[in-house]
């Protein structure tokens, strides 16, 4: 759905969830400014029993000066009825009569969506998909310096300050909105009470430490999600422990969060772990978190489901100690540089001659400097110098070569790389802040008739070091492969599955 197509409604109420959050308040006055810009008669407003009463949502809306409306009551049918961090019929949101119903939210489905809709629930925020959505349309959000501290803080506040983002058009907000950093310092300064400090020192009381993968496990009383953040960022300057995990048990699920400054594991990793198949998580290198929902808990477990009420949190508190430990024993971990996979149990396949990307590093940016690369999977942090390129693969995955093993591995085309992706590999200069798109830098090669690889399917997950990046793993899942290059044994790489399929053929 486009912001545009919704132009044909001249009275549009957009309506947040009861009880709104940062990230409500701010993509509904994203949605407000973009159709109020249009001449359009709209109202931003929320319904249930209580108005905004925390102190760093207060200060938002008066220091924003963000127009939304407390409603309690509604008699008259609104012609455009636009939701925003919600859904239609959801529980947390209060009925209002509409003759029409769009939605725009980045939670997951939860029940029959409207012709009308943007549903993106792999986003870190609603605040992010109406930024992405105003862009569309050609609007200049840093031109409002009152919207972009909003969206900002949307997103921060929805992220545990930006530790649970996952997606890269959230890391694209964080980066390129002009806000104002005083005002999000007061907030996130504003957003605790005396009351969930003391939840927080409760907790650090109940710790559980195991001593064999260095990690504590602490369970908390329901507070607000910065409190978890807050505690793993403290408990994690204890000198034995290298993990953390903090979490509370809420009506409609459980909340957490991930701290890690351990080498072998990824925060965002074992944050997705937690919550496979019965949530939702994600996040950063060293910090992560998500959401394990109740209903989703009772399905895939039968012993919580069926516990009386007053055993169920001793359950959750069995279900995450079991789902730490099987993390831990999941996996196995090589160093490219240290460690050379067994040819024996590998067979040869040679690369097809299909056309992929590369880019000149010293063509984006000057040499010498840092640089950030964004793709759909994760960051990649590279040094601009000559004798550097930037593969780019077909489903837009980003790995550097060197140059002479480029010579010796692809033929360049005269024909340009244009992919259609999901999402479009950016790099960023880390010293001017400059972003720039990949492919337009991007010219086609195709591997050459000697390219090989040793290769084998994996059946259990694998942490691979690679020789480019000795404090980043690439990580395999059962189904993907593990590679080496035949002529250089110390280049060791994961191939995802899909790619496996399209790119590689056995000899």
């Amino acid at each position: 759905m486009r912001l545009k197509e919704l132009l044909q409604f001249d009275e549009i109420t957009i309506q947040c969830h009861d009880n709104p959050d940062a990230d409500a308040i701010a993509s509904g006055y994203g949605l407000y400014c973009y159709f109020a810009g249009q001449g359009k008669k709209v109202r931003f407003i929320y319904r249930g029993k209580f108005e905004i009463a925390k102190s760093n949502l207060t200060l938002m809306v008066k220091t924003l000066e963000i127009p939304i409306e407390f409603v309690p009551e509604v008699t008259e049918k609104a012609e455009l009825l636009l939701m925003t961090d919600c859904q239609y019929g959801e529980g947390n949101v209060t009925v209002t009569p509409a003759k029409q119903i769009a939605v725009i939210d980045h939670h997951q489905i939860s029940g029959a969506l409207p012709e009308l809709h943007e549903v993106r629930s792999n986003m870190g925020s609603c605040s992010t998909i109406v930024w992405d959505m105003l862009r569309g349309e050609g609007y200049e959000v840093n031109r409002n310096r009152k919207l972009a501290t909003a969206l900002y803080y949307g997103l921060y506040s929805d992220t545990s300050g930006f530790t649970e983002i996952n997606h890269p058009l959230d890391r694209d907000l964080q980066d390129s909105l002009v806000y104002d950093r005083n005002l999000v310092t007061r907030m996130h300064n504003s957003n605790l009470s005396l009351g969930e400090m003391k939840i927080a020192g409760l907790a650090m009381l109940g710790c559980e430490y195991y001593e064999e993968n260095r990690y504590a496990i602490l369970n908390t009383d329901p507070c607000d999600p910065n409190i978890l953040g807050l505690i793993s960022d403290f408990f994690l300057e204890v000198d034995t422990v290298d993990i953390c995990l903090v979490y509370n048990i809420l009506p409609f699920g459980i909340k957490f969060s991930v701290r890690s400054c351990e080498k072998t594991v990824r925060a965002s990793e074992l944050g997705q772990f937690l919550a496979d198949g019965i949530g939702s998580g994600g996040g950063h290198k060293d910090k992560a978190g998500g959401l394990i929902k109740t209903d989703l808990l009772a399905e895939k477990y039968e012993r919580y489901a069926s516990a009386a009420e007053s055993h169920k949190n001793y359950v959750v508190e069995e279900i995450m100690r079991e789902r730490m430990e099987a993390y831990f024993a999941s996996f196995d971990v090589i160093y490219a540089g240290e460690c050379e996979p067994h040819p024996a149990d590998m067979q040869i396949y040679h690369k097809l001659p299909l056309p992929v990307g590369f880019v000149r590093v010293t063509d984006l940016f000057r040499r010498g400097d840092p640089a950030t690369v964004r793709t759909l999977e994760e960051d990649l942090e590279i040094t601009i110098e000559d004798n550097i390129y930037l593969m780019i693969g077909i489903r837009g995955e980003v790995y550097p070569i060197m140059r002479d093993k480029f010579g010796r591995s692809y033929k360049p085309t005269r024909e340009k790389y244009q992919p259609v992706l999901e999402y479009e590999p950016t790099v960023r200069d880390g010293v001017t802040g400059e972003m720039k798109r990949l492919l337009p830098y991007a010219g086609a090669c195709i591997p050459g008739e000697d390219v090989r690889i040793y290769a084998r399917k994996l059946n259990r997950c694998m942490k691979v070091f690679t020789e480019w990046d000795e404090d980043r793993y690439m990580t395999g899942y059962p189904g993907d492969y593990l590679a080496v290059r035949s002529d250089d044994c110390h280049d060791v790489y994961i191939i995802k599955k899909e790619i496996f399929k399209k790119c590689y053929v056995k000899e």
